[in-house]
């Protein structure tokens, strides 16, 4: 999946290492220990088309940018898309086809 920022085009990868990205932003952390849990936590409110966790999900998915965008700048890509229903279902299609999310995102839309 790609999305155009700043009229440069950004893979999204959502593998292993976006999970390990996503559990850096969005984990769980009890006593020092890390659970993880990124995903756990961001894909019901992905579910909701919450904003915010489509946000998570494209900054963790483009860690394999030459110039990875920031926060704010895929914050404006979501406020000025015109097909922001079409980008979040492309999202959930491609966390239900990874190796590395399909079974989670399957299990948590039962």
């Amino acid at each position: 999946m790609k999305i155009k920022i700043n009229d440069k085009e950004i893979e999204l990868k959502f593998g292993v290492r976006f999970v390990r990205e996503l559990d850096k932003l969005k984990g769980v952390s009890q006593n020092g220990i890390k659970f993880g849990m990124g995903l756990n936590r961001t894909v019901p409110t992905l579910l909701t088309y919450d904003p915010s966790a489509l946000a998570d999900v494209l900054y963790c998915a483009s860690y394999k940018a030459d110039k990875r965008p920031t926060m704010a700048q895929i914050e404006d890509f979501i406020d000025d898309d015109k097909n922001i229903e079409t980008t979040f279902k492309d999202v959930l299609e491609a966390l239900q086809q990874s190796n590395a999310t399909k079974t989670l995102v399957k299990n948590l839309q039962a």
